[in-house]
């Protein structure tokens, strides 16, 4: 159950809207600024950020795959975690929440009014909920929306 919503995940939501930034010709990528802050945190690949990417920074497409698929095993595991109700939820469902959780991170999750639905099974709140999360530093973002819009099909 868990591969096929990771994999559905990083298909149909993770690679289409993070999109594999800054593509160099050799098929390499290199890290960028985040669009809302134009600095802070730096990513790479389709959509990696941490204390490893930096401005300069440049990976192999191979190296994006592998913290892409890292990054969401981990946070698939950390909604089940913090929703256990979800092993019994429907693969796509699921692979909307790992979306999320990838762009908006677990602690995010954790404290929100999203997760409490999905704990309820409540997944027409849960839909209502996730559309709310398309801001970037206070403003709202055109492809956020977007995304929260195609997630919350999935979760309905």
């Amino acid at each position: 159950m868990i591969q096929d919503a990771c994999r559905i995940a990083r298909e149909a939501l993770i690679k289409p809207f993070e999109g594999y930034g800054k593509k160099l010709p050799d098929g390499r990528c290199i890290a960028y600024p985040d669009p809302a802050t134009h600095g802070v945190p730096w990513t790479i690949g389709w959509g990696t950020t941490g204390f490893n990417v930096a401005s300069g920074t440049i990976w192999t497409q191979e190296q994006a795959t592998v913290a892409l698929d890292a990054e969401i095993a981990s946070k698939a595991y950390g909604l089940l975690k913090y929703s256990p109700t979800l092993v019994s939820a429907s693969d796509r469902r699921v692979a909307a929440l790992i979306s999320f959780a990838y762009n908006c991170g677990l602690g995010n999750y954790r404290v929100s009014t999203l997760k409490k639905r999905v704990n309820d099974e409540d997944w027409a709140g849960a839909a209502e909920e996730i559309v709310k999360w398309n801001k970037a530093a206070g403003r709202v973002m055109p492809g956020l929306t977007k995304r929260r819009v195609a997630e919350a099909g999935f979760l309905m």
